[in-house]
């Protein structure tokens, strides 16, 4: 592909290929998209990937406005297409309306990505784009049709799932350590421990246009039991003459490329790491995670300081005012007297905001929660004082979830949440919304489905299951 650019290149206008601006870029965009052959348009992709590279972060944004402004879709066009459906409904108008509707940014994304490594390039220009969406409303359309296009090419078929260890190359082991979002890895040390053979693996995502660039990866710890502490998994040490585990712990997902935001591989991402364990470890029957409620905290906040407020009562509100103390973990974690009142008061919460509270679409305002309860998870155990890190404490008061995948229930559960936003749930987990102060709480609202703006038929058919 190389070859052929630099062939196709010398039939080009030297104009082309001037060193300068934005208004290169732009003259650059606009020959791609004329009706020049394949192989000078590989050409041109690749000079304008390389402006595009030399571009200051202005002459970038110039650069995504022009893609808004002028690679749309003709209005009239559009519109007379439309009338011309309406008025004859068929085939032939229908694709009439397709062609006139169609986004030209679509076919100049396709024809940018003719240039050798273009693809990868494709997703750090989204990541970029992604950064000046607030600024100006115009470049929305020109996310929305990079998305619908990046969502085709990392479609799960071109995927390849490999096994990371310590014989990974070394330049994958380092994108590993930088892209770890969950729980810093502390060097090369601490690394070698979350890859040790005996009780630990990770598995991540590829695709074959970025060969050294992990798109998704997770760590699995190999336990004897469902943790209750993240310290309990990243600093256990398995000997070899323990009992074979039986626990899956999934304690950290990372998405690596920001360029791919809003596609999702998470969910093929656990079904093959589960199928390649059982077909590794025999022993293993139970697969849980230990995940973060990286909202939890934010939450609250916004409930402790509305007035009025039913779902707290005063005596909660008067625990967990414990929590503006900076030292209140430390005490807890020693089993002051004092704490257990805040321990009751924010797990009982957190079982409301798991299994009652909802956001604007009926799905729960957890991030996380969302994600393993729409692969088909059950809500297992709130743990309390899980991660006492600062970052921990910071957005959940130290709380942690283990979600947990029944094989058996997996199907079930993940049709129930897409109809009808059924939050699939343990005995445990829910009988932390009938503690004497949570009943008081919601006194005042006698049907805990009774949400705002949710007819009475869809509060029928979304239970908390067990």
């Amino acid at each position: 592909m190389n070859s052929i650019a630099e062939q196709s290149r010398a039939l080009l206008p030297k104009a082309l290929f001037g060193s300068g601006g934005g208004d290169s870029i732009e003259v650059l965009a606009r020959a791609l998209m004329s009706g020049r052959g394949e192989a000078s348009g590989v050409a041109i992709a690749r000079q304008l990937l390389i402006q595009l590279k030399k571009a200051s972060t202005d002459e970038r944004l110039q650069f995504y406005r022009f893609l808004a402004d002028e690679l749309q879709p003709d209005a009239l066009a559009v519109a007379d297409a439309a009338r011309a459906y309406l008025e004859n409904p068929s085939d032939r108008s229908l694709a009439d309306l397709q062609r006139a509707s169609f986004s030209p940014r679509l076919e100049f994304f396709r024809r940018l990505n003719l240039a050798p490594g273009a693809t990868a390039e494709i997703v750090a220009l989204r990541s970029d784009l992604l950064r000046h969406l607030k600024a100006d409303d115009r470049l929305a359309a020109v996310d929305s049709d990079l998305e619908h296009l990046l969502t085709s090419w990392f479609n799960r078929g071109f995927l390849v799932l490999r096994r990371i260890d310590w014989q990974t190359p070394a330049a994958i082991l380092e994108k590993i350590i930088a892209y770890e979002a969950v729980h810093e890895i502390r060097g090369w040390d601490d690394l070698r421990r979350r890859l040790d053979p005996k009780d630990r693996r990770c598995f991540a995502f590829f695709h074959p246009a970025l060969v050294d660039e992990p798109l998704i990866f997770v760590e699995v710890a190999l336990t004897r039991e469902i943790p209750d502490t993240i310290s309990s998994v990243l600093d256990a040490r398995r000997d070899d003459d323990d009992a074979p585990p039986t626990t899956a712990v999934f304690y950290s997902i990372s998405n690596c490329q920001d360029g791919l935001k809003g596609i999702s591989f998470g969910n093929f991402l656990l079904k093959q790491v589960v199928e390649d364990l059982i077909r590794d470890t025999a022993s293993l029957k139970t697969f849980v995670t230990l995940s973060p409620a990286p909202s939890f905290a934010r939450w609250l906040d916004r409930r402790l300081a509305a007035d009025g407020d039913i779902v707290i009562t005063p005596a909660e509100r008067s625990a967990l005012s414990r929590l503006r103390d900076p030292r209140w973990a430390e005490e807890a974690a020693v089993n002051a007297p004092d704490t257990e009142e805040l321990k009751s008061a924010l797990l009982s919460l957190a079982a409301y905001y798991f299994l009652v509270e909802r956001s604007s679409d009926e799905r729960p305002v957890d991030p996380v929660a969302r994600f393993h309860l729409g692969n088909g998870a059950r809500l297992e155990r709130l743990n309390w004082l899980a991660d006492t890190s600062e970052k921990g404490l910071r957005e959940a008061h130290g709380l942690m979830v283990n979600y947990r995948y029944d094989l058996s229930e997996i199907e079930r559960n993940h049709e129930a949440y897409a109809q009808d936003g059924t939050v699939a749930a343990s005995r445990s987990v829910r009988a932390l919304l009938r503690t004497p102060s949570r009943s008081k709480g919601l006194a005042a609202v006698p049907d805990l489905l009774a949400l705002p703006g949710v007819s009475k038929s869809k509060r029928a058919r979304r239970p908390v299951a067990e």
